[in-house]
């Protein structure tokens, strides 16, 4: 007779228990939620055969990949362990498992892990059964039987044959569970699709809760949507004016402009929505002026204090008008500001999101990061006498160009938070960037006529295979600043000469120095390459003989330096890409720029570092690390300049009067987070710090002082890091370039579950949603 065993759960990880109306269930919180198993009878169960039976009710999320990791020692389970549990599709928000597992050997321990996304679910049981190998055979032939159909029952009976003959039974019996445990599982849902239903609820329910922010604001100005229309599909053009009408926000006033339209139920429709409704007005154009002018057009019966741009085929979330108006109260100094978005299909499945950094101009002159939403001060549009004719295709991104040319930092907002749905249609950009190709020409020009009337000496370029994305090339002063290479160094000579021979080789920028900051070197290898190098006219080998501070010894090095600009390099930087200095000096010498780093590569030729994100890990961490050298990144940023709250001092270059002006690196951090924290007061400073893909390097990383790994250095690093999190706490918790709706503690650019508050938000805990079963779902356990 077969044994059962009845498993009770206990909490592990990322799982807490809630109670509802006398309910009991469990929500699974983070990507690796885990409960531990406990059998009635206790450890150890004996291994074999066993048959699982589990019923899980699915209250809010979906399961996703549910699996064992069984634990044959007092060691526990690892990944090679791990045993997925397929669930069939449900019916009626119940899964019921029943399915065939195999351990190798006596259980000491069983772990649970219900799903790799957050849920909220109700587990009715968790029972194994022990099967004999009799039964285990039956149950797998009868499942695979079920799952091939009639043509492939012959194969697989002829298969089991030909394993009995060769193997015996214990062959034929590890082919049947090969293939059983093959069998698929449930369909999947996108983890954006998860995250949207735990924290952007859109029911009605919610949005009954969400209103009553309305009563609460001090003002309640009037937001001009503008919606330029030409020959709109009646299917998509009512979609698009129901979701003005579906805002929360009331005080609002939706103005048309038909762009002489030639399909004849664009007229009459229109009269039908304004009629039906007093806040939308429609203006006819006798002739048909593309974009720009209708945009005009629309603008001209306009009388509210913002204006909002809305595509006639797109939408926006019910709460975009309300997120805006309440951060333009929060930040009475704002006069524009733009949102988060995604795309939306024909079926008003939505996908693609685009969570943004916050003001951000050197990426903005790559890609229009802008875009959508965007929600301006009215009297701003007026100013810049709205939309210029003969740029369409990019007339939103000129507009935003000439606005932000007369606006300070802090008068450019960012709403973290999906408001607008992009359309993916044919004929739409939404959909593939080979759509609209008219649109890229235009952007060149747009982007071009910025550089001009800022007199920046730039040209504007598309980067070769990728439409749509920019790069600005910016010219170097004549006579070329001179710039001091500062490269400490203690022995190592096959990697310092590496280093050295190819900045001197490949490097096409001419005015530099190498300064060699010996620290202590003993080798007699070390000590004849520098002599050898006193003879080199852009060479000087400096001794700092001091125990090793990577802040002192550098800061020490800007002291005896001789150029305008400094680059800290490492010993183990080699140079790829000749242009690399010119690329960086180019970006350095700008009034408003601090430091500039690099895009370094492993030796392997997959990412280094591409810009670093506060927070990640606790203090910081680098972007795209490990991706595939030509990797896009999210959006496309790991391909694009663009200002990041910091960067590696592998390879970094700044005026000498910025680093002297912050105090140059804090000698208290003598080897892990000095660049971060002089980053961080360089910025706090007023300066715009910069990354560049377009200056390429290999960084042999660590190769002379190694890895954190003795206690001596363990325990330094944990100093180091603990003074870091007590100077700079906020900083790290709120990177501007960083959207707070993306994780910290998982990979860069994974979604955060939950997001983190927004800084500044008065609003805190607003838009998050409510679980179905009136919980309130805001991720704090």
């Amino acid at each position: 007779m077969s044994e059962s065993f009845d498993l009770n759960v206990v909490p592990y990880a990322q799982v807490c228990r809630l109670e509802v109306d006398g309910c009991e269930l469990w929500r699974a919180f983070g990507t690796d939620p885990a409960f531990q198993c406990l059998p009635e009878q206790g450890w150890p169960l004996p291994g074999g055969w066993y048959e699982v039976e589990a019923e899980v009710r699915v209250v809010r999320g979906a399961v996703h990949a549910p699996c064992f990791y069984p634990a044959f020692s007092s060691d526990g389970g690892g990944e090679a362990d791990r045993i997925h549990l397929p669930l069939g599709h449900a019916r009626r928000g119940t899964h019921r498992l029943r399915t065939l597992v195999l351990f190798h050997s006596d259980l000491v321990g069983l772990r649970f892990d219900p799903s790799v996304l957050p849920c909220e679910f109700v587990l009715t049981r968790l029972t194994l059964r022990r099967l004999n190998r009799l039964g285990a055979a039956k149950m797998m032939i009868r499942e695979l039987m079920v799952r091939r159909g009639a043509t492939g029952r012959l194969a697989l009976l002829g298969r089991m044959g030909m394993d009995m003959l060769l193997g015996g039974p214990r062959r034929m019996a590890d082919g049947l569970y090969a293939d059983y445990a093959a069998q698929p599982g449930m369909e999947l849902r996108s983890d954006y699709a998860i995250w949207m239903e735990f924290y952007d609820d859109t029911s009605p329910e919610t949005l009954v809760f969400e209103a009553e922010r309305v009563s609460k604001l001090e003002l309640t100005p009037t937001v001009s949507v503008i919606l330029p229309v030409y020959n709109t599909a009646e299917k998509w053009l009512r979609a698009c004016v129901a979701s003005v009408q579906a805002q929360v926000y009331p005080h609002w006033e939706l103005c048309i402009a038909n762009d002489a339209s030639t399909m004849p139920h664009v007229r009459p429709l229109l009269e039908e929505l304004a009629g039906a409704d007093a806040r939308i007005k429609v203006v006819h154009r006798s002739s048909n002026g593309h974009i720009s002018r209708a945009s005009n057009s629309a603008l001209g019966i306009a009388t509210g204090e913002y204006v909002a741009l809305l595509d006639h085929d797109d939408a926006l979330h019910p709460l975009a008008l309300l997120d805006c108006v309440e951060a333009f109260t929060a930040h009475p100094r704002w006069r524009m500001l733009f949102t988060d978005e995604d795309k939306i299909d024909e079926e008003g499945v939505r996908s693609d999101p685009y969570f943004k950094s916050d003001w951000n101009p050197d990426l903005f002159l790559g890609q229009n990061c802008v875009c959508h939403l965007s929600v301006y001060r009215r009297d701003l549009i007026e100013e810049v006498q709205g939309f210029r004719a003969g740029y369409e295709g990019a007339q939103d991104w000129d507009l935003t160009l000439r606005a932000v040319e007369r606006l300070e930092h802090e008068e450019i907002g960012h709403v973290p938070r999906i408001l607008y749905h992009w359309r993916m249609i044919k004929g739409s950009t939404a959909l593939a960037a080979g759509e609209k190709s008219y649109a890229h020409t235009a952007a060149l020009r747009v982007l071009q006529s910025h550089l001009d009337r800022e007199a920046q000496g730039a040209r504007v370029e598309e980067l070769e295979g990728y439409s749509g994305y920019y790069r600005i090339v910016r010219q170097v002063p004549k006579p070329l600043p001179l710039v001091s290479l500062l490269i400490p160094t203690r022995d190592g000579v096959v990697l310092l000469r590496q280093c050295i021979d190819s900045i001197l080789e490949k490097t096409d920028y001419g005015n530099y120095e190498i300064v060699v900051l010996d620290n202590g070197s003993r080798e007699a290898a070390t000590l004849a390459y520098f002599a050898q190098l006193e003879a080199h006219p852009k060479v000087r080998v400096v001794p700092f003989d001091f125990p090793f501070n990577y802040s002192a010894i550098n800061n020490f090095g800007a002291g005896v330096a001789k150029g305008e600009l400094l680059g800290l390099i490492n010993n183990d930087i080699e140079v790829i890409s000749p242009g690399w200095l010119r690329e960086m000096v180019s970006h350095a010498i700008r009034p408003d720029i601090g430091v500039v780093g690099a895009m370094l590569y492993y030796p392997n030729n997959t990412i280094q570092h591409a810009g670093v994100i506060l927070g990640i890990g606790g203090v910081a961490g680098h972007c795209y690390s490990g991706s595939w050298r030509g990797y896009g990144g999210d959006k496309f940023r790991a391909g694009l300049v663009q200002n990041l709250s910091a960067v590696t001092a592998a390879c970094m270059v700044m005026r000498a009067t910025v680093f002297a002006e912050v105090g140059g690196l804090d000698e208290r951090l003598t080897v892990a987070f000095n660049d971060i924290d002089f980053c961080i007061r360089v910025r706090d400073a007023g300066y715009r710090n910069l990354w560049t893909p377009f200056a390429e390097l290999y960084h042999h990383e660590s190769a002379t002082r190694g890895y954190e790994t003795t206690p001596q250095k363990v325990a330094r690093f944990k100093g180091e890091e603990s003074f870091m999190k007590a100077r700079w706490r906020d900083a790290l918790l709120h990177d501007p370039y960083y959207n707070p709706n993306l994780a910290i503690d998982m990979a860069p650019f994974s979604l955060a579950f939950p997001p983190r508050p927004w800084r500044g938000r008065r609003w805190e805990g607003a838009h998050l949603g409510t679980s179905s079963s009136g919980v309130r779902v805001d991720g704090v356990v």
